[in-house]
């Protein structure tokens, strides 16, 4: 799997607008990999991008972290990912706002 360009970033944030934003929020709030320096609040859009996308085969919070884990691993490294227990947080939380935004 690549990395999503700005183009098809920019397509996803359109697409899914304020669930791009929430995403992005939480995973600068949790910031997992320390680069949160209340400045740079778009520092992760990159990663929600290439989440976003993949949220559709989530079926719980578990899968979430998965998938959150392994963007970190593509987008970083394993050592910097740091262990995937450290996602569990911030995936409940993204796996709450993919149920939210897909309610009627």
């Amino acid at each position: 799997m690549r990395i999503s360009t700005k183009t098809e970033r920019a397509a996803i944030k359109r697409q899914y607008g304020t669930l791009f934003a929430s995403i992005s929020d939480a995973l600068f709030e949790a910031d997992p990999i320390g680069i949160n320096f209340d400045h740079n609040t778009d520092e992760y859009e990159p990663e929600a991008g290439t989440i976003i996308p993949r949220l559709g085969s989530a079926k719980s919070a578990e899968d979430v972290q998965a998938i959150v884990y392994e963007e970190f691993c593509r987008w970083f490294d394993p050592i910097t990912a740091g262990p995937r227990e450290k996602y569990a947080s911030v995936s409940a939380k993204i796996w709450d706002l993919w149920c939210a935004f897909h309610r009627p």
